[in-house]
Formats: C-alpha cells, structure tokens, sequence
C-alpha cells in the first residue's frame, strides 16, 4: 500500500521534527515535506501534491488560514485531487478556526493530541472524513452561533433554502446528520444505526450534497442553528 503523503506546516522547527517523526513512523503514512510558514505551504504542496496537509494556523506573514484558501482554490492539477487540510490548534484561544472551515478545512487537531490520535485523523481526513471531537465540535458551535449565517453557511437566503432542503431529508438522513453534528464518526455511526460503514459514507456525501455544505463541521453547525439539537450553547 502506498503511504498517504502529508506536509507538515508550522513555525515552529521543533514542532515540525516532532510532527515529523510521529508520521514517519507509520508503514502508511509519510511525511513528504515540511514548511514554516504560509507561503512556503502553498508552493510545496501544488510541488509535492500531498494528501494531507497538516496546517498551523497562526504562523507571521501567510497565515494557515490564507494558505489553505490558497491551496484549494487555487489548486493547478486538474489530474490529481486537491489535498484535505487538517487544522493544528490550541482552539482554545483560536480564533482563526471558524475562518480556516470557510477556507476549506475539514478536520481540527488539538496540539496536545497524542501520536495516535494524530495518525488516526490523518487516516480520517484523507478517506473524506473529518476529525470532529465532540469537545471540539461543542467549541466550534459555540464559538460561531454569534456570527452572521452568512459567514458560515451563506447568504441568509441561502440559509433559509438549507433549512427548507433539512425538511426533504428522510427520517434516516436526518438520524445521520444528528450524529455526525455529535462528532460521530462514519464507523461509530454505522455501529449506532445497524448500518455499513460504505452505507453511512454515501449518506453522509448525499446529506452534505443536499444541503449545498462542504464537510461535516458546517453540517454540524447547521443542525445546531436549525435546532436539531435543541438550544444552541450559551
């Protein structure tokens, strides 16, 4: 099996070895290059193509959330898929994570996640998944519920068009988009509901399809602002 290839990005050279190493050894994952700031990220990953790259966000100059703009936006090899981003952050104190989900992004990694927790969300985001703690997905709902719609999930009336799309969905979409809004992962899910893992994954594309979303963290940020989960947080 080929390894999946990642870019390690973050300005911090000890963070970077480290990270490094942590990848390197796994027979399935590789680590295939290393950058220090934003724009040494967008050069080296339309170079080495990676599947994976592994963005910190709050780095001088180029921030990761204008290189992951960047790089999938921008992405120059119409014969190989883009790379899915994986955020690295502190969150706590991040206020750059709800902008790097308008970027693209489709997982969030704490810092202080340990070597195997790393490896599995490398593994998670570049099967189309998207690394969503619970904790995590609490954090992030809570910390965008007082912004316009629009910064999130579109227009307003692109907003009201999804929660009129949430009515069509049948009683099992909406059993999955609950889950997935609960940080569930398509195996947990499968588990959960009696159903295949390759069932849930092509529910959850048709789910994000329907909807005119991205990935799961907006999926979940729209179950939380059309209620499917009771009251937002405060």
């Amino acid at each position: 099996m080929t390894p999946l290839a990642v870019l390690v990005v973050d300005d911090q050279e000890m963070v970077r070895e480290a990270l490094r190493a942590v990848i390197d050894r796994r027979e399935d994952l590789r680590a295939v290059g290393t950058a220090g700031d934003g724009e040494q990220a967008v050069a080296l990953a339309f170079d080495l193509r990676p599947d994976v790259v592994l963005m910190d966000v709050r780095m001088p100059g180029t921030t990761g959330v204008e290189a992951t703009r960047r790089i999938l936006a921008d992405w120059p090899h119409a014969d190989h898929p883009a790379p899915r981003v994986l955020v690295l952050t502190t969150f706590d104190h991040d206020e750059y994570v709800h902008a790097a989900l308008r970027a693209g992004a489709t997982g969030f990694l704490l810092k202080n996640s340990s070597p195997d927790e790393l490896a599995r969300a490398i593994r998670v985001v570049a099967d189309g998944g998207s690394v969503l703690a619970p904790s995590v997905t609490r954090r992030l709902v809570g910390a965008v519920t007082a912004l316009p719609a629009a910064l999130l999930i579109g227009t307003p009336r692109v907003h009201d068009d999804r929660e009129r799309a949430l009515e069509a969905l049948t009683e099992r979409e909406l059993e999955v988009l609950v889950l997935v809004a609960r940080g569930r992962s398509n195996a947990q899910i499968a588990d959960d509901l009696g159903l295949t893992e390759g069932t849930v994954k092509s529910r959850v594309n048709r789910i994000l399809t329907r909807l005119g979303l991205d990935n799961r963290v907006q999926a979940a940020i729209l179950a939380h602002e059309t209620g499917l989960l009771g009251p937002p947080p405060h």
